[in-house]
């Protein structure tokens, strides 16, 4: 199935192709990243997080639409949604958007947490994969100096490290959470050699 037919819904085809052609750039923040957040939402589901598919995934598709390193990235893309959408997913699907700057739900708000963790589960990937995405968000600030970005990169990190949990759904964390917490000990401690 291609990432077009992935669309939630069954119209704004003109949406979906600006999507499409936004997610279309170099850096971690790309057509990958997109299509590996629908692939674990599809996870999530399968594992009992029961969560509205077409907000959330409306949402997926929204979440890092304008992406530029910039700090108000989140709220663009948020407003891109509240503008694009039918009325019926327009200001769900920008909530949603916006939690995607801190990962940090409430712990009644299964469609956040479901998105949260879908978006955060790069963090247990694979070795080469894990690799991949930190070049990725290297080259997603290719504008900031080495040692700026190590500073920086480090404090998001340690930030992850101290939460009791990576991730807000127990099946998240069933499924990711030992395997996300030893890439980042292991991305930290190369952090911290230089």
């Amino acid at each position: 199935m291609s990432l077009a037919d992935r669309w939630p819904l069954p119209d704004h085809h003109a949406v979906r192709d600006a999507l499409l052609a936004a997610w279309d750039r170099p850096g971690y923040h790309d057509l990958r990243h997109l299509e590996e957040v629908l692939d674990r939402l599809d996870v999530l589901a399968a594992a009992g997080v029961a969560f509205d598919a077409t907000s959330v995934g409306l949402a997926a598709w929204f979440h890092d639409a304008v992406y530029d390193g910039a700090d108000d990235d989140e709220e663009r893309s948020a407003r891109w949604a509240r503008r694009a959408l039918p009325a019926a997913y327009a200001d769900e699907v920008a909530r949603l958007v916006r939690l995607t700057v801190d990962h940090c739900p409430a712990d009644d708000d299964i469609a956040g947490a479901a998105l949260s963790d879908a978006d955060l589960g790069v963090l247990a990937a694979p070795r080469e994969r894990y690799d991949a995405y930190v070049g990725g968000v290297r080259e997603d600030f290719a504008h900031v100096g080495d040692d700026d970005f190590r500073a920086g990169r480090a404090a998001v990190l340690r930030d992850l490290v101290v939460r009791p949990h990576l991730f807000s759904t127990p099946q998240a964390r069933g499924l990711w959470e030992v395997a996300a917490r030893a890439n980042l000990r292991r991305e930290l401690d190369e952090l911290d050699a230089g």
